[in-house]
């Protein structure tokens, strides 16, 4: 979508796109308020200050749209093709990866209460299996602040994916 289409949406469509980002109400609202933008790169600043002051709350509403790592997301909109392009390096990992992934999985949501949450967009599956396994040595505190930044760093990924100026 062309920078000055999202300026230009109504509040509903611009809205959907900014929940494909991370699906965070108030975030989602206020980058919607704040239109117009001059450019990418200040659509892309505001949505990252904003998403430094997200809470437990608003990653709790993030992951309940979230597909576990591996796991072939629902529906067949923008959010779930956004998950399965970031997610690539699982659709052709190992049996024996997908396995301990999957374990992993269960494990960590066991321990945090939440889905394991990690930036895929440019690892391999070993690598995310690497970081689900170092991350549930965390605390609970330090956990939901990784989990947040991972959540942030997907949200400017895919913002910068989808506009353009």
């Amino acid at each position: 979508m062309q920078l000055d289409e999202f300026n230009a949406a109504d509040r509903e469509t611009a809205a959907a796109t900014a929940a494909v980002w991370a699906a965070v109400p108030a975030w989602v609202d206020a980058i919607v308020a704040a239109r117009p933008y001059a450019s990418v790169d200040e659509v892309t600043a505001r949505a990252d200050a904003l998403a430094r002051g997200w809470t437990d709350a608003d990653l709790d509403a993030a992951l309940a749209h979230h597909p576990r790592i591996g796991q072939k997301p629902a529906g067949s909109g923008a959010e779930a093709a956004a998950s399965t392009r970031e997610q690539a390096a699982m659709a052709t990992a190992s049996a024996s990866t997908t396995d301990a992934m999957a374990q992993a999985n269960a494990d960590y949501e066991a321990r945090f209460g939440r889905v394991f949450l990690i930036r895929a967009a440019g690892r391999s599956a070993d690598e995310m299996l690497s970081e689900v396994r170092r991350r549930l040595g965390n605390d609970e505190a330090a956990e939901a602040a990784e989990a947040r930044d991972q959540l942030r760093q997907i949200a400017l990924l895919r913002l910068r994916a989808s506009l353009e100026d």
